[in-house]
């Protein structure tokens, strides 16, 4: 590998640590460092490998950075000093990797017309063009003189139509024979102690062929989303601004620094009533993390102020948008505009979640939770207390959609890209609602073992307390009884927190009063009606109540709310949730709860009582059978 400082092959005795320039990303000293152990050939590179990377270069010289695409980057830094590094995909052909080095791209032309004739009689069938490897391979290996074999490395960027996973009764002949080809290279002995390479390149590892992935010769290196440093070069060396510009009060970091360090808005204030303000470098690489390079030039050339600034709000506005897209659109971002503060009842939630998030922007991140399990009957406000939580910290909270797909292994890929994008962006709060139904169990239940693979995925990221306190997990249900344990377990979503209906008259008043300031409705002093708790209205019933009272105020031309307005709402409105359908959600909500202070006085008495869990437990099994649902 070219810019290495210790220029051994597998061939020599391995140095006890390969030295590699400080800017090489931590994913390019992995391969060095499994390159040089010499117990493998063929690397397989999977996540962000569509983006620009970093690198240094002499120029006039000086030492400048720059950037690249991937299969540049390997031809020019990771095997630069390299005889021959060919790039071939279905839609290119063989290419010679050689960067702007004429002299380089024509002695690799050379060598392969020697060994495979003239460019003019190449092929882009991959059967033909994996025999010409085999072939050029076969010579090099057959060389008798150490000196004049070649070293080189083969590209495979788009690898999942090589090898596209797929069982193996169903593989095409062709597609067996390149499994087969790749493994053997992997595999053969004499490839692993000269210096050869081949590099797979795919966005989803999923995507290619388990066999490949699995097998024990081949390694796997996950390329991550550019780091803090990467962007803040970046952005640097591609636009000009101001360093010790001020900062509006959006880009205070939270004292948790880092990662931590993101935009933070005044949650209270409608977003479009901030003044925007230019942004230092620090504060873009701060709020840019999540973007990679590609979208973060899209939206740093797209928020650009009077060539001088970079506006604030725009930012994130593009941000949201890049992300969702980066995504593939299976998530939604959201930028919560409330905090705790707005949250009615639950008093003892509240404070919980209030001090979680306390210490999170402090930095204590060991004291945080890894995962939340919020339940309750519907209509309890579980999404708006989550929202609210990653309000009153200051992060970003992205929704997650349904990534399932009827496509083989696709399901699988979609999991992938949406958590390479977690990892980066953290700290984040991520909602999975109706997460029952969302993430599978252990059972392949007849779809070929994908709920089985999802829930692995998700458990294995819930469970890696690296990101304690980076990604914060909100499962949100009504049926928490059907979610697996394993991710309802300590370590993973282990705090369990119930809601409830609310269950006195000055609760469910002030409820009115938040439902309408949330909805931007404005109320008469009187405006709210006497409503008796044995209406047993939810959240969503009572927002329902407002939203339907300020039809009848904009249908009489009036911008204030009146007691007459609610009155007729209020009267004219069915619930829809009742019966035991409810009761069952609530029973299962208490029967999961963690902490008895979450609990309402009468379900603490109702669980005081001698067998009383075990009562609670018959009654749901009782109803669960009546309604069918066990």
């Amino acid at each position: 590998m070219s810019n290495m400082t210790t220029d051994i092959s597998p061939m020599d005795e391995a140095p006890a640590k390969v030295r590699v320039p400080d800017w090489y990303p931590k994913w390019a000293r992995e391969m060095a460092n499994l390159y040089f152990a010499a117990n493998t050939c063929v690397f397989v590179l999977h996540g962000n490998v569509n983006d620009l990377f970093h690198y240094r270069k002499k120029e006039d010289g000086k030492t400048v950075d720059d950037f690249c695409g991937l299969s540049d980057f390997l031809a020019t830094q990771i095997f630069g000093s390299w005889d021959l590094v060919t790039s071939y995909d279905m839609g290119r052909g063989i290419q010679a990797k050689a960067g702007t080095d004429a002299q380089r791209h024509r002695d690799m032309m050379a060598i392969m017309a020697k060994e495979i004739g003239s460019p003019s009689g190449w092929t882009r069938t991959p059967d033909d063009v994996l025999t010409n490897y085999q072939r050029l391979i076969q010579h090099n290996l057959l060389e008798e003189d150490p000196a004049e074999r070649k070293r080189m490395a083969f590209l495979f960027p788009y690898a999942q139509y090589l090898v596209p996973a797929a069982a193996q009764s169903s593989m095409a002949n062709t597609q067996a024979s390149h499994l087969v080809r790749f493994l053997s290279w992997a595999q053969n002995p004499y490839i692993k102690r000269v210096n050869m390479a081949m590099c797979l390149i795919t966005e989803t590892l999923n995507d290619l062929n388990k066999r490949l992935v699995e097998d024990p010769h081949v390694a796997t290196i996950e390329v991550p989303l550019p780091s803090d440093n990467a962007r803040r070069v970046f952005i640097e060396t591609h636009f000009s601004m101001s360093d010790g510009a001020q900062a509006g009060p959006e880009q205070k970091p939270h004292a948790a620094g880092d990662k931590q360090a993101v935009a933070k808005t005044d949650v209270n204030a409608d977003s479009d009533d901030v003044e925007s303000a230019g942004m230092s470098v620090q504060s873009v690489t701060q709020v840019s993390n999540g973007l990679n390079l590609v979208n973060l030039n899209v939206a740093m050339a797209r928020s650009r102020l009077a060539g001088k600034a970079v506006d604030i709000l725009e930012f994130r506005r593009l941000k949201k948008d890049l992300i969702e897209r980066q995504c593939h659109d299976l998530v939604t971002f959201l930028e919560p505009g409330h905090t705790l503060d707005m949250v009615v009842g639950h008093t003892a939630a509240k404070a919980r979640l209030q001090m979680d998030a306390k210490w999170i922007v402090g930095g204590q991140l060991d004291a945080a939770p890894m995962g939340y399990l919020i339940c309750g009957p519907v209509g309890t406000g579980k999404t708006f207390i989550s929202e609210c939580y990653a309000g009153s910290i200051g992060i970003p909270c992205l929704v997650l959609k349904n990534f399932r797909s009827k496509y083989v292994g696709e399901t699988e890929g979609n999991l992938e890209k949406v958590l390479n994008t977690l990892r980066s962006l953290g700290p984040v709060v991520v909602i999975i609602d109706e997460a029952d139904a969302a993430l599978g169990n252990r059972e392949s239940g007849g779809d070929s073992g994908t709920s089985n693979r999802v829930f692995s995925m998700i458990a294995s990221q819930m469970g890696n307390t690296r990101y304690r306190g980076k990604i914060i997990w909100m499962l949100l249900t009504s049926r928490p009884e059907l979610l697996p344990i394993d991710l309802k377990r300590q370590g993973r979503a282990e705090v369990h927190i119930p809601l409830f209906y609310p269950k006195e008259e000055s609760e469910i008043r002030k409820m009115f009063v938040i439902m309408a300031r949330k909805n931007k409705v404005k109320l008469e002093a009187d405006a709210v009606p006497d409503v008796s708790v044995e209406r047993e209205l939810s959240g969503a019933d009572i927002e329902s109540v407002v939203l339907n009272a300020k039809r009848e105020m904009m249908a009489d031309g009036r911008a204030v709310l009146t007691r007459k307005d609610m009155e007729l709402a209020l009267g004219s409105f069915i619930p829809s949730a009742q019966g035991m359908e409810k009761q069952l959600q609530e029973m299962a909500a208490v029967l999961e709860c963690t902490d008895r202070r979450f609990l309402t006085d009468h379900w603490r008495a109702e669980l005081d009582k001698e067998d009383g869990r075990a009562a609670l437990q018959r009654k749901v099994a009782a109803i669960q059978d009546y309604l069918g649902k066990g």
